[in-house]
C-alpha cells in the first residue's frame, strides 16, 4: 500500500486549481437542445459508466447507426445488444440508477457527456423499436438526462486519438486470455477465429 499524501477536502482541491472557465459552466444543459440532439444522433459509440454495490463499471457501447435513440428531450433509450453476459452495467443499474455517458464521433475532438438516472426494462414495445434483422435486445436502458454538455477537447488533442494506429504495440485478447488461464483458453486461434464467431451474434 502506497502512502501518498491525500487531498481530503474540496477546499484543498480547489486551491490547487484556478476558477472554472465561463464556457465550461455555460455549455451545460438540463435537457437536449437541438444541437446536442444532432450531435448525439451522429454518435455510433459511447462509454456507459455505472455504479453499484460491487463498485463502478465502464462499458463500451456501439451500434450500426446511433448508439442511442432519443425518446424526448429528457430521455434516451439504449438497447442492450448481445455481449458476454457478465451484465456488470445492468446489475449496477438495477441496484443504483446513476449513470454517465461519453459520446464520441471519429475525427471529432469533441466528446458529449450525459449524466442522469437509468432504469432497465424488458418492455416489448420499446424492445421492438430496435429491430435488427428480426432480432430485438433482451432489455432497453431508459436514461433520464440531468445534464448534457461538451467535454474539453484537450484530451483527444493530446492523445491524437483519431490520428494514430497503435494496435501493433498492444497484446491481443487471445494473448491476454491465454495469460490469465495459463494457456487453457485463448491464444492465436482465438484471435484468428474471433470475427467469424462474433459476426453472427452482433445483435
Amino acid at each position: 500500500m502506497h502512502d501518498f499524501p491525500k487531498i481530503k477536502t474540496t477546499e484543498a482541491l480547489e486551491a490547487l486549481y484556478g476558477e472554472p472557465g465561463s464556457a465550461s459552466l455555460r455549455k451545460v444543459a438540463a435537457q437536449l437542445t437541438p444541437l446536442y440532439r444532432n450531435w448525439i444522433m451522429a454518435s455510433r459509440f459511447c462509454v456507459l459508466t455505472t455504479v453499484g454495490p460491487e463498485g463502478t463499471d465502464g462499458s463500451p457501447r456501439g451500434d450500426d447507426g446511433p448508439v442511442v435513440s432519443i425518446l424526448d428531450q429528457q430521455t434516451l433509450l439504449m438497447p442492450d445488444w448481445r455481449g458476454n453476459n457478465r451484465l456488470d452495467s445492468l446489475r449496477n443499474i438495477v441496484s443504483d440508477g446513476r449513470v454517465s455517458l461519453m459520446f464520441m464521433v471519429p475525427g471529432s475532438a469533441t466528446i458529449v457527456r450525459v449524466n442522469g438516472a437509468a432504469i432497465l426494462t424488458d418492455d416489448v414495445d420499446l424492445r421492438a423499436r430496435f429491430d435488427q434483422r428480426g432480432k430485438h435486445p433482451a432489455t432497453v436502458i431508459v436514461i433520464t438526462i440531468s445534464e448534457v454538455y461538451t467535454q474539453c477537447a484537450k484530451a483527444i488533442m493530446r492523445s491524437d486519438l483519431w490520428g494514430r494506429d497503435d494496435a501493433a504495440e498492444v497484446p491481443t485478447t487471445g494473448q491476454i486470455l491465454a495469460e490469465m488461464t495459463e494457456g487453457e483458453e485463448g491464444g492465436a486461434t482465438y484471435d484468428a477465429t474471433y470475427n467469424d464467431r462474433a459476426m453472427p451474434n452482433m445483435w
